[in-house]
């Protein structure tokens, strides 16, 4: 008789195990790479946050988007080499001014208001986008997107309100329009690329060329001067702002994206201003207070609904079919 302590599974599971084990882990590795995108982009608050205090909006944007620039030429020609027609290229320059746009509102606006506020406040961008996307396509939305986005406009009333309610600062304000904008571009995206077949790289590339051409013309000199006068701390920070929070995180999201459904992707990324307010209070020692805390939440409560109220009227049903009869 064979002992139970000697007893072996049938060899015939094993495939199966490490089938269904090399399953989850790749699932998981895409849920961690998203988080981690969102993570990074809510670090990139702070660290644009602690740039600003020392250095100019325009410098610091010119630096982030030669290195974005740089690394994008390098991954083009030895991955894709894809030439952009002309059409291509004019998308490309429209979406690069929109984008220049939302960078110099929302840099300007963090250098205005808290790591925190800055986070969370962009974050309406989920509410904002479905809306200007409705406009642009005339396409009605479900009534839970509007009541999502008078939850979380009522949030950021709360968070900009400090100890008591006041005037929002011109940072707040500039955040709140950074949203606005970011949401028209990424509309002008959908609208000017869907169906087309461009190349997302090169696409990318085209905007960051542009944007960093539009930064360092418009502050050349100080450009130059806070070259010769980087600390290692400051290199450190424009070399994260350009390569993690640009190229990594486009990259990252690209693949993922591919991976797994636009549904999950957009929920692990919505994350971003939960990382945001974390990392603001924590490493960058800021604070909230008992009302800029409700209004935290209510922000993420009322992104969180409008992303789920957009992706399930977007989502067709799916058809039921009977069991087939078997008698």
């Amino acid at each position: 008789m064979t002992s139970p302590l000697l007893f072996h599974p049938p060899e015939t599971s094993s495939p199966r195990r490490r089938a269904l084990l090399a399953s989850l882990l790749a699932a998981r590795r895409v849920d961690l790479l998203l988080l981690l995108v969102a993570i990074v982009w809510g670090s990139s608050y702070l660290a644009a946050k602690t740039l600003t205090d020392t250095l100019g909006v325009t410098v610091i944007l010119s630096l982030r988007f030669l290195i974005t620039t740089v690394a994008l030429v390098v991954i083009w020609l030895v991955w894709n080499r894809h030439r952009a027609t002309r059409r291509e290229a004019m998308v490309g320059v429209i979406l690069g001014l929109t984008q220049a746009a939302v960078l110099i509102l929302e840099t300007h606006g963090i250098a205005g208001t808290s790591a925190t506020n800055a986070g969370l406040i962009i974050s309406l961008v989920i509410v904002f986008t479905p809306v200007t996307e409705s406009i642009a396509f005339r396409v009605r939305l479900p009534r839970t997107v509007f009541i999502a986005g008078v939850i979380a406009v009522v949030g950021v009333c709360l968070l900009v309100s400090g100890d008591g309610f006041a005037t929002p600062t011109p940072g707040d304000l500039l955040m709140l329009a950074a949203a606005l904008m970011r949401s028209i571009h990424v509309t002008a995206v959908s609208t000017l690329t869907r169906e087309r077949g461009y190349s997302a790289l090169t696409l990318t590339l085209i905007q960051s060329g542009l944007c960093a051409l539009v930064y360092t013309l418009g502050d050349y000199k100080n450009v130059l001067q806070a070259v010769r006068g980087f600390d290692t701390g400051e290199w450190i920070g424009v070399l994260y702002l350009g390569l993690a929070c640009s190229v990594f995180a486009f990259l990252v999201q690209t693949w993922a994206i591919q991976q797994t459904s636009a549904s999950r992707a957009s929920l692990l990324m919505g994350t971003e201003p939960i990382w945001a307010v974390l990392i603001g209070l924590t490493i960058g020692q800021e604070t909230l207070t008992l009302l800029g805390v409700t209004g935290a939440a209510l922000i993420i409560t009322g992104t969180y609904l409008g992303l789920r109220a957009e992706t399930r009227h977007r989502t067709p049903p799916t058809p039921h079919t009977d069991p087939p009869d078997t008698a």
